[in-house]
């Protein structure tokens, strides 16, 4: 390198760390070829199995190693999937008579490469170890906490100084997120590092080969002999346990004043997310056993980390779709609302938190919140129609697209926009305000540095001193979460603006034909109407000529078709209850109303029945006062009604205690609209029967003619308010604060589960039974300050529990998944009882009510 290239950390991502040549002096390598024959092996082979390597090129495998060890590392061998596939052998007897060692194996170049290091002799039980550290991993409230117990749990397990969670950013730079460090040595905790200082292709090692151990940083390194095979080719070392180190990155450790350290990968979602670095300050080497643990651990970390952070995004892209949902409806109900940035920018910022929201619409613009001026609104609106091509476009530095952003950067430093049509003209811009921050960098990420002892590269230590960087002009980044939720929501408001346009266009010319369907409608019904009383008239006419009993007869008809209308028309001409009409004649016609006696559940009758069987009931009522029952004092009406197998009404009519009847000498028309208006009408039939003790007709209503109620009886129909879109029912918060519960459960799974909401709730203590035996003992050891029971545990029930919980005044509830079949008995009821499957909102409400009640 000459004194004219520049100086910088990035030097190292030249370094070719995969082909050192070399492996630390833990252990040996020996490579073999295709058809295991030795082709390569580590200087320092003899030390470990008593054969030089001059002894042992060419030789075939079998010859070197026992008969059993072949076997094992075949099958091994035969069991590799992937290029980055490792296999681990633990308390190999590789050569007869000698200690058995822990083995790697894996393919190189079309070589197989076997690694060993004198076994550990431990046999702990793994499964049950990592178990155990998932299971306090599990119980993690938050990912800080998850973070932190997974150093923590790492540190128990290697047992070095300093354990940290280092997460990288997208520009390769990384941050300290937790740690768990010996006392006395420092933190780290929220330090930042360069992208440089773990460089590209290192970082690609750490997503292939998921373990990387040094373990003493002043070890001289063992050369594999021969470098280079036949074709010039250096072993490539990517995948092995035991490779030697950098010099840059052994002057790095050494810097740091680390003496021997170990990277664990954590992958999610297939990339580098981050890692377990640990440092010791001396030599260190953990046990091949415990290193592969510890990788265990880190892949079962990984998997739930990414299971964590998929379950945040799903939930908060749920609520987020919520809101959009929403928000079409809204808009669907009140279009003005889209004109409103208050009521916009409210239900927005519940998706995507911002500071403000600016609203540019056919060239207008509104604002809410914290903006920028308007004249710069209009300068982002024109570089967004040149930038954005119509997509979303999310930047945390507006000043990177408009000049001069630095002048408002205190309103306005970063924004989301929104285009809410198909050409790129309108928009809503959500806003956040310049977040100014210290960044605390491990180092000057950007100092330029001197020669070192390994020629013009960095010298770290100075680098490691702490930096602070102030951050201006920036704001909090948007995720790719919230830009994922403005893509939804810009479909949602495009929906929306493009169907006002077309409603607008077209509401115009449909307002002209609805003007015209009214009319020819109304004149159609008038039409109708004045037929049908022109008709009443004229068949109605006395042949006695009494005029005053004309009168009477028509105004009793057209009344009786009134009311039906009325009846009809108080629910939008709609299907319309029976037992009405029946009891609107009664009051019409009857002083003692109770002289009509109803019988039949509700039903109801289309309109054009209705109108039908109102003349049909006002003939019998009026006939039934004139000559019939309701004519003498005492005499009864009944009328009964009920489904047929058919689903026809059946309709009876019988008069009792009335005048002797006979059948009328002649037919008028009242007689006919009772004989003959279901028939003609409705396509039913009707039957009279004039008995000398009392009338009685039948009629039959096809059932197309008949509704269901629409409520059940005594029901009422109750209109709410619409609620705020955006804002649900706020859930109690802390209402077990300074309480100590206890939580009876049979089910493990529903009791962690309890036992989890119990904590977000703000419990101090939680502590779970399955048995009634052992909740009594828990009481009498530690008395709870109040109580979840779960009624049903196994063959017995949880009475006993709460019995003894009244004896000593400590308040408590229920919890039952059998629905209203639960039965507690009669010293227990009018608890409260908590409905499963249990939501946080159902048990916060429970307790905020139970505590706030006597017990």
């Amino acid at each position: 390198m000459n004194d004219a290239t520049p100086v910088d950390l990035t030097n190292c991502d030249r370094e070719p760390i995969h082909i050192l040549g070399a492996i630390q002096p833990i252990g040996f390598l020996v490579a073999l070829t295709a058809d295991w024959l030795v082709a390569r092996v580590s200087a320092n082979i003899e030390q470990f199995i008593g054969q030089a390597p001059n002894d042992l090129f060419g030789r075939p495998a079998q010859d070197v190693f026992s008969p059993k060890a072949i076997h094992d590392l075949r099958n091994r061998a035969a069991i590799l999937r992937g290029p980055d596939a490792v296999e681990r052998l633990f308390d190999c007897t590789l050569i007869e008579g000698k200690a058995p060692f822990d083995v790697a194996i894996h393919f190189s170049g079309g070589q197989v490469v076997i690694e060993a290091e004198p076994a550990s002799g431990e046999h702990g039980d793994a499964t049950g170890m990592v178990r155990s550290m998932i299971a306090r991993l599990d119980q993690a409230q938050d990912f800080a906490t998850f973070y932190r117990e997974g150093a923590r749990q790492v540190r128990a397990l290697i047992g070095f100084d300093r354990v940290m969670v280092y997460r990288f950013a997208a520009d390769g730079s990384g941050e300290v997120v937790a740690e768990s460090v010996r006392s006395g040595i420092g933190q780290f905790m929220g330090l930042h590092y360069p992208a440089s200082d773990i460089p590209a292709q290192a970082r690609e090692l750490y997503r292939r080969n998921l373990l990387r151990v040094i373990t003493d940083v002043d070890a001289v390194p063992v050369p594999i002999i021969p470098q280079r095979d036949e074709a010039g080719q250096p072993l490539d070392l990517s995948l092995s346990v035991l490779r030697s180190v950098s010099p840059i990155h052994i002057e790095y450790l050494k810097n740091m004043g680390v003496g021997a350290s170990l990277s664990i990968s954590i992958i999610v979602d297939g990339r580098l997310w981050g890692l377990f670095a640990c440092h010791h300050y001396s030599a260190r080497c953990p046990t091949f056993e415990r290193r592969s643990v510890s990788e265990l651990f880190a892949q079962m970390f990984s998997m739930r980390l990414e299971s964590r952070e998929r379950q945040e995004t799903v939930e908060y892209e749920r609520r987020a779709r919520d809101i959009s949902d929403q928000l079409l409806g809204a808009v669907a109900s009140d279009e003005t609302l889209l004109k409103d940035p208050d009521w916009l920018g409210d239900i927005l910022t519940h998706a995507i938190p911002a500071d403000g929201v600016g609203v540019w619409l056919g060239g207008k613009y509104a604002f809410s919140g914290t903006t920028p001026p308007m004249e710069a609104f209009r300068q982002i609106v024109r570089a967004l129609n040149g930038t954005a091509a119509g997509k979303v476009f999310a930047t945390d530095n507006i000043g990177s697209i408009v000049p001069d952003a630095t002048e408002f950067a205190s309103e306005a430093a970063g924004m989301l926009a929104i285009p809410i049509s198909r050409a790129p003209r309108d928009y809503v811009v959500l806003f956040r305000k310049e977040l100014i921050h210290s960044v605390r960098w491990a180092g000057d990420p950007h100092k330029p540095v001197t020669y070192g002892p390994n020629g013009p590269r960095l010298t770290p230590r100075e680098s490691f001193q702490e930096w602070k960087q102030l951050v201006e002009g920036h704001s909090k980044a948007f995720t790719s979460s919230e830009i994922r939720v403005a893509e939804t929501l810009r479909a949602t408001l495009i929906e929306v603006v493009l169907r006002l346009a077309d409603e607008a266009s077209a509401e115009r010319q449909q307002a002209g034909a609805r003007q015209e369907l009214l009319i020819a409608e109304l004149n159609h019904r008038v039409r109708n109407i004045l037929g049908l009383i022109r008709g009443l008239i004229r068949q109605s006419q006395p042949g006695d000529g009494d005029i005053a009993d004309f009168v009477k007869i028509v105004d009793g008809r057209i009344h009786a078709l009134a009311r039906a209308h009325n009846q009809i028309t108080d629910d939008h001409w709609g299907p319309a209850p029976f037992q009405a009409l029946i009891d609107a004649e009664t009051a019409a016609f009857v002083d003692e109303q109770e002289r009509v006696v109803t019988q039949g559940e509700p039903i109801h009758l289309n309109p054009n029945a209705y109108s039908t069987m109102a003349l049909v009931v006002h003939e019998l009522i009026t006939n039934s006062n004139k000559y019939g029952s309701l004519s003498a004092p005492g005499g009864q009406v009944t009328v009964g009604w009920h489904r047929a197998p058919s689903g026809d009404l059946v309709i009876e009519w019988r008069e009792t205690g009335g005048p002797t009847v006979t059948a009328p000498q002649r037919k008028g028309f009242g007689t006919t609209i009772i004989q003959r208006s279901v028939p003609y009408d409705l396509g039913g039939s009707a039957k009279v029967d004039y008995d000398p003790k009392g009338m009685h007709a039948m009629f039959r209503i096809p059932a197309r003619h008949l509704s269901e109620p629409r409520n059940p009886a005594g029901t009422t129909t109750v209109k709410y308010p619409r609620p705020a879109v955006g804002h649900p029912q706020p859930t109690p918060e802390a209402v077990l604060a300074g309480h100590d519960i206890l939580l009876v459960e049979d089910s493990l799974i529903i009791a962690l589960d309890a036992e989890d909401i119990a904590t977000r709730l703000g419990a101090s203590t939680v502590v779970t039974a399955a048995t009634v035996d052992g909740a009594l003992d828990l009481i009498e050891t530690a008395r709870p300050t109040v109580a979840m029971l779960d009624i049903n545990l196994g063959d017995r029930t949880s009475y006993a529990i709460a019995d003894r919980l009244v004896e000593l005044g400590v308040p408590f509830l229920f919890a039952t998944g059998y629905g209203e079949q639960a039965n507690p008995p009669t010293e227990h009821r009018g608890r409260l009882v908590v409905q499963k499957p249990y939501t946080l909102e159902n048990i916060a409400r429970a307790i905020d009510a139970l505590l706030g009640s006597p017990a």
